[in-house]
């Protein structure tokens, strides 16, 4: 018997399509021997963070790639899997450009044919305009009868399988989840939306047929070795600070911070001037000067306008934030720590949370992406997931029941997990008096008890932002935000995410009270 690698396997991140999770497909693979696996979501790279974390702790070899989709359907496809790190970088912008590009086809991907990439289709169309080369590859599937991959040389024949749920028993909780995404009942979702049947990663690890030639089982483990692209965690990529030739960040951040120090303190005593020093010194050692200096830039645009902006939170704490003119609490008179800021032991970055009246924060915002570049700057996407509320909605719509129905019951739903729905009358007093004994809506609850934490849509983070040192997309891949006819371009990968990968955020936030400050002072002129 021959094994292979799953090399196309999808996750919940395949937006209403896959289902299982990242952590499920790992533990799968770990509880059946495999050594490597890549993740090849549709179009998207937001799983990979949780999925090279899971693979890791798993001893698992994570490969990181996509599936970029050619057709609606997701019928017609291109696998593309990372060689290197420069692979990675060239996938972000690959998906990048099949997010945002309204006529995106299968010539931007021949056209940017890389060989830091692995190329697989079931297309013989796509192979031949990729010109069969060596990292060019024709998928053979487990399901697939034909036998037009016994005309291609074996060496440019791969055989696997798409990967969209766990076991046979789960292509029910994928129709559900494809329903729910195509707005059908069950019994109305059209089979050229869902995926095969055979689509499983246990009917993937039972395949064997004794009339498939071994290399194909054996240029998936080849693949596999020769994709070795590593996802740099917890390593800061910070924005980079434009200074004078005759000067460093640092001269410049003392300069401003100890010009600052002499505005808001006439006559510094030793004592003041030697915190200022100790502060300086330890955001030097952690290497967040150029931040400062990012985020006093943007503060000093603010106030030349004449906005309405102050800052919160621990940075209250900081000498050098408040004569930066980030805060406006004095740390000194009222004797506040800066290691509740910022100390030596501390290996995250400075939280330095902005005000600007709701009025005005979107036109910071455009000042940010034009002084620091569109390529380099980004807002931070937020994953809405499902909860109970709208597990519970969506799954009852699939059923078939009315608005009138659902909302009988889910008006006593409380804002809450979705996991556990089958036992929502034992856990919560709000729904004592509901009766679930109709075994329909029995089978509603224990599917969308299946969705708790189940991505849904992008949106957009309230206040981050990601300002980096070299192109975004060299990091990350973008995507417009759930209505894309704002035009509001987000990183895929949420705010934990861009953490993990080492991204810097910024919080701009929009406070309507500051607007109503401004619209008060300017009635009393």
């Amino acid at each position: 018997m021959y094994t292979m690698i799953p090399l196309h396997v999808h996750s919940n991140f395949s937006l209403l399509r896959g289902a299982a999770t990242v952590e499920q497909l790992v533990m799968f693979a770990k509880e059946h021997d495999i050594t490597a696996m890549a993740l090849t979501d549709d179009d998207s790279m937001q799983g990979f963070v949780s999925f090279v974390k899971a693979a890791h702790q798993a001893g698992i070899k994570p490969i990181l790639g996509t599936t970029i989709t050619l057709t609606g359907d997701g019928s017609s496809y291109v696998i593309c899997l990372a060689k290197n790190n420069t692979g990675y970088s060239e996938l972000c912008r690959l998906i990048t450009r099949k997010k945002l590009l309204d006529d995106f086809s299968l010539q931007n991907i021949v056209s940017s044919y890389s060989d830091n990439l692995i190329y697989i289709s079931p297309s013989i169309n796509v192979c031949t305009q990729l010109n069969w080369h060596s990292n060019v590859f024709f998928e053979l599937r487990v399901f697939d009868k034909s036998e037009t991959a016994m005309k291609i040389p074996v060496k440019n024949v791969v055989y696997t399988n798409p990967v969209y749920f766990l076991r046979t028993t789960d292509f029910y909780l994928h129709k559900i989840i494809s329903a729910i995404r195509e707005r059908k009942t069950i019994e109305s979702v059209p089979e050229t939306e869902l995926a095969n049947k055979s689509c499983s990663f246990e009917n993937l690890l039972r395949a064997s047929p004794i009339d498939i030639p071994p290399e194909y089982f054996t240029n998936s483990r080849v693949i596999a070795g020769n994709c070795n692209a590593e996802m740099e965690l917890g390593k800061y990529k910070f924005p980079v600070f434009p200074v004078n030739e005759d000067e460093t960040t640092f001269s410049l951040l003392y300069k401003i911070c100890m010009d600052g120090l002499h505005s808001r303190y006439t006559n510094p005593d030793t004592k003041t001037i030697e915190r200022m020093h100790y502060e300086l010194e330890v955001i030097s050692e952690l290497n967040f000067v150029d931040y400062f200096l990012v985020v006093w830039d943007i503060v000093k645009e603010a106030k030349r306008r004449g906005m309405m902006m102050i800052g919160r939170g621990s940075a209250a704490n900081s000498l050098v934030s408040y004569c930066l003119g980030f805060t406006e609490v004095d740390p000194i008179k009222y004797d506040l720590y800066f290691e509740r800021f910022l100390n030596k032991s501390r290996t995250s970055p400075p939280d330095v949370d902005l005000d600007f009246s709701w009025k005005e924060r979107d036109e910071i915002v455009k000042y940010v992406f034009e002084k620091y570049g569109y390529e380099r700057v980004a807002m931070i996407s937020t994953i809405v997931t499902f909860r109970a509320r709208s597990a519970f909605r969506e799954t009852a719509k699939v059923f078939g029941y009315s608005e009138s129905q659902i909302s009988q019951y889910s008006k006593f739903i409380p804002w809450t997990s979705a996991q556990n729905l089958e036992r929502l009358t034992e856990l919560f007093p709000e729904a004592r008096n509901l009766s679930f004994d109709d075994e329909k809506i029995k089978q509603v609850l224990s599917y969308a008890s299946k969705l708790a934490g189940f991505p849904r849509h992008l949106s957009i983070h309230p206040s981050g932002i990601v300002i980096t040192p070299e192109p975004i997309t060299n990091y990350t891949a973008l995507d417009y935000a759930k209505n894309k006819g704002l035009g509001i371009i987000v990183t895929q990968p949420d705010m934990y995410a861009i953490e993990e990968i080492g991204l810097v955020k910024i919080d701009l936030l929009s406070q309507r009270s500051l607007g109503v400050l401004r619209t008060t002072l300017l009635q009393l002129e």
